[in-house]
């Protein structure tokens, strides 16, 4: 009976790689069909007969005894070579990440080859061997296989949806679908570098603020935790009646009592937490949470202008390519995860259907700037595709003008928090210090004696 060799797509989303016997290809397909499993591809393995071959087959029982025990012993070393080195590559894979930079080159490189007039299948292949990350070799040699089967490449982008972002996975499904892949990919690109843009930009102005704070929180209780006790112990030492400042000794006390009691400030963080986490997990608690997210000072207008910046360059990826406004919101709506963005766009979708405006929820909303609806306007009355490729420009420059001052604003607020944990720090530390050095301890601790 024949054997073929098949990859199939499990119910939980897994390429599953093996080989069967049947007696067809056909038979093989029902087969994997009754287990469950949806077939991608599936070739019969060739078996050639050499020379030698046939020799042994002439050759005695015995002697083909002995020669397959020798053999099998070797296939079994072989085998647990080729098991051990597996586990290995398995081990790697699930420690590996899968960085934003590592979908950038890839598209990089698959844009290139596509440019190059390469089909899919030859680009892919040979961007699979460039992969230097294994986990994203795999998913990619899934990918090949599927277009190899006659899929599109974005339906099994799908399943990774952790690894590829719905907006990516969206340009590579329209860009297939419409026969402009090329042009996808060139969107692809520019996207992934303007987020990783975004994402430097703002590491570069919260990581030195964040690290400062922690850093004099941290020289605090150390302070604390350390010195305080050698100063206390100095002046009994020298036998002195003065005492250590009231505020240090009451914070000294607190830490003492932190650490004593350690598991009671612990046990009111998780349950602050939790309960936090609880309330997030209802409908009306994360629509509150996500409207304070836009409402929030400082951030909260640069989280709204990100996500609908999102929102209208999907929409016009779409619209570029002949869908309808109600179709591209309804598929530009899983490009975002804040509850009331959503909220707005459904309203925006039922109110096209009742024959309203769709950009009523928007500005109702106050959320935004005014410039952004007012162009959406005029893009309704003339041409809103080209008006939105206007609107994406303006709206890039106001999210580096919002960051610039988000930049501007964010160290003076670090700046009186810090400050304030310095005064703490100086009246809690730094005096009981300068106490000891002036040596005005000594002279209670000589009136003593005398």
């Amino acid at each position: 009976m024949p054997t073929f060799v098949y990859r199939a797509l499990s119910p939980h989303g897994q390429i599953v790689k093996n080989t069967i016997e049947e007696a067809s290809k056909e038979s093989c397909i029902k087969k994997l069909k009754r287990n469950g499993l949806v077939p991608i591809s599936i070739n019969q393995t060739i078996t050639i007969t050499t020379k030698t071959e046939k020799k042994r087959k002439n050759k005695s029982a015995n002697q083909l005894m002995k020669e397959m025990g020798g053999t099998a012993r070797v296939e079994k070393k072989v085998q647990k070579k080729q098991s051990l080195v597996h586990q290995l590559d398995q081990a790697m894979m699930s420690t590996e990440k899968i960085t934003s930079r590592d979908i950038r080159i890839f598209t990089q490189n698959f844009y290139l080859l596509k440019k190059a007039s390469f089909n899919n299948i030859h680009a892919l292949s040979t961007v699979i061997q460039t992969t230097e990350n294994k986990k994203l070799k795999s998913i990619l040699e899934d990918v090949l296989a599927g277009v190899e089967a006659g899929e599109y490449m974005y339906a099994t982008m799908e399943h990774y949806s952790k690894v590829f972002p719905f907006i990516y996975i969206n340009m590579i499904k329209v860009g297939e679908l419409s026969g402009a892949l090329e042009k996808s990919l060139q969107q692809a690109v520019k996207y992934l570098d303007d987020s990783d843009a975004l994402t430097r930009k703002l590491k570069k102005a919260l990581v030195p603020n964040i690290v400062m704070f922690v850093g004099i929180m941290v020289l605090l209780f150390a302070g604390v935790i350390i010195g305080v006790p050698m100063l206390q112990g100095i002046f009994d030492q020298m036998g002195s009646a003065e005492e250590l400042p009231a505020v240090t000794m009451w914070f000294a006390g607190v830490v003492d009592k932190m650490i004593l009691y350690w598991y009671i400030p612990a046990g009111i963080v998780v349950s602050i937490v939790t309960a936090f986490v609880l309330w997030i997990g209802t409908p009306g608690g994360r629509y509150k949470w996500d409207f304070f997210k836009y409402r929030a000072p400082v951030f909260g207008k640069l989280m709204y202008i990100i996500d609908f910046s999102r929102l209208v360059k999907n929409m016009l990826l779409n619209l570029q390519n002949g869908i309808r406004i109600q179709d591209a919101l309804e598929v530009s709506r899983n490009v975002v995860k804040n509850t009331v963005m959503i909220s707005m766009i459904d309203s925006a979708i039922n109110n096209i259907f009742i024959g309203k405006s769709w950009i009523d929820p928007f500005e109702s909303a106050n959320l935004g700037g005014a410039m952004s609806i007012e162009m959406l306007k005029i893009g309704m009355q003339t041409d809103l595709t080209e008006m939105m490729e206007k609107l994406v420009i303006y709206m890039d420059i106001d999210i580096d003008n919002t960051l610039e001052k988000v930049v501007k604003v964010l160290p003076e607020i670090s700046y009186l928090i810090v400050g304030a944990v310095l005064i703490f720090f100086v009246i809690v530390v730094l005096v009981p210090c300068i106490q000891v050095y002036m040596g005005g301890f000594l002279f209670s601790a000589y009136a003593d004696l005398m």
